[in-house]
C-alpha cells in the first residue's frame, strides 16, 4: 500500500496553474500540459482539445466518467490533470492493463520521454509493445514481462527498469539504437520481416525514423508505433506527415509494403485503437497510400 501512494503521488498538478479554457468543477489541466492527447483519448467525455493543450470541457457526473477521468489523471505523462477532491484513484490504478480484445491490452502510465505514447501487452506471452512509464502497481498488474518490442527510439520510455524488474528480452531495430539503448539484447537489422515467435512478426517501416517497425500479432493486430494511426477529421487511417522525423518517401515505401499483410485493428502510440475487419482495413490503408503520394 506504501509503495502504490508514493507510485501515484506524482501525478498532482496544481491549482495555481490551472487553465482558463477548464470548466468550473474539481477536475482541471494545468499549464504543464503538452497536449499529448492521452487524456482525450482515455476520457473524450471530459477532456478536449484547447488550442496547444488540454483542458476540462465537461466535469464527470456519472461513475464512469469518473473512472475515466480518474484513468487520464493517473496516465498523464507529466501530472498536468488535477482533482480538488483529491479522491482515491486505487480502482483507477487497479484498471491497467485494460483490455482491448482477445489477450491484448493497453498499459496506460505514459510517459513523458515518449510524449504521452500508448503501450500494450499481450498477457499470454507477457509482452510489452513499447514501454510505458514504470509504475509499480502497473507492473505487480502485469505479473510478468519476458520480452519487450520497442517500434522506434522514441517510445523507448523505462524500458530499463522493465528489464531490471522483469529480465525481459527487448528488441529494436539496429537504425535506432542509441547510447540508452545501446544494451538491447536483439537488435535486427535491414528490411526483411523478423518473426518474433510463433505469432508476433517485426517489419521494419522506416520513414518516422530510420528504425522504426511495426509489430504484426496472430495477423489480426498491428502495432504501429507512430508509422500509422486513425484520423477522425480525414475518416481513414494516415500517417504523421508532421512528425516524419527521417523521409516521408521512405514512409510511403513503407506504407506501401504493408498493403501485403491483413490485419484488423490498429493500435497506435498516438491516437485510439481502430478495429475493422480485415478488407474494410486494407481499403483504408490504400486510401493511407493515396492520400500520402497525393
Amino acid at each position: 500500500m506504501t509503495r502504490k501512494r508514493i507510485a501515484v503521488a506524482r501525478n498532482v498538478a496544481q491549482p495555481a496553474l490551472r487553465l482558463p479554457a477548464n470548466v468550473p468543477g474539481p477536475f482541471f489541466v494545468d499549464s504543464t500540459c503538452i497536449d499529448c492527447d492521452a487524456c482525450r483519448q482515455i476520457a473524450p467525455t471530459v477532456f478536449h482539445d484547447s488550442g496547444d493543450q488540454s483542458a476540462v470541457f465537461h466535469q464527470p457526473e456519472s461513475d464512469e466518467e469518473l473512472l475515466q477521468a480518474q484513468k487520464a489523471l493517473i496516465s498523464c505523462p507529466t501530472a498536468s490533470i488535477g482533482d480538488a477532491l483529491k479522491r482515491n484513484v486505487a480502482r483507477a490504478v487497479n484498471t491497467y492493463p485494460e483490455l482491448i480484445d482477445d489477450d491484448v491490452y493497453r498499459c496506460g502510465f505514459t510517459s513523458e520521454s515518449s510524449f504521452g505514447a500508448f503501450s500494450y501487452y499481450i498477457r499470454s506471452s507477457q509482452t510489452l509493445i513499447d514501454s510505458p512509464r514504470f509504475n509499480e502497481p502497473l507492473a505487480k498488474n502485469l505479473g510478468g514481462v519476458k520480452t519487450l518490442l520497442l517500434t522506434h527510439q522514441d517510445d523507448v520510455a523505462d524500458h530499463q527498469k522493465f528489464h531490471e524488474r522483469f529480465g525481459c528480452t527487448r528488441v529494436l531495430h539496429r537504425d535506432d539504437v542509441r547510447s540508452r539503448t545501446a544494451m538491447i539484447e536483439v537488435q535486427p537489422k535491414g528490411l526483411d520481416p523478423i518473426a518474433i515467435g510463433d505469432d508476433m512478426l517485426m517489419i521494419p517501416t522506416p520513414g518516422h525514423t530510420k528504425g522504426h517497425a511495426v509489430f504484426l500479432y496472430k495477423n489480426k493486430f498491428l502495432f504501429t508505433g507512430d508509422h500509422l494511426a486513425w484520423s477522425e477529421s480525414r475518416g481513414h487511417l494516415y500517417a504523421f506527415r508532421s512528425a516524419c522525423w527521417y523521409s516521408w518517401s521512405e514512409q510511403i515505401a513503407s506504407m506501401k509494403r504493408l498493403l501485403d499483410y491483413r490485419f484488423q485493428w490498429v493500435l497506435p502510440g498516438h491516437g485510439r485503437p481502430i478495429h475493422l475487419d480485415a478488407d474494410a482495413m486494407h481499403a483504408n490503408l490504400q486510401k493511407c497510400v493515396d492520400w500520402m503520394q497525393g
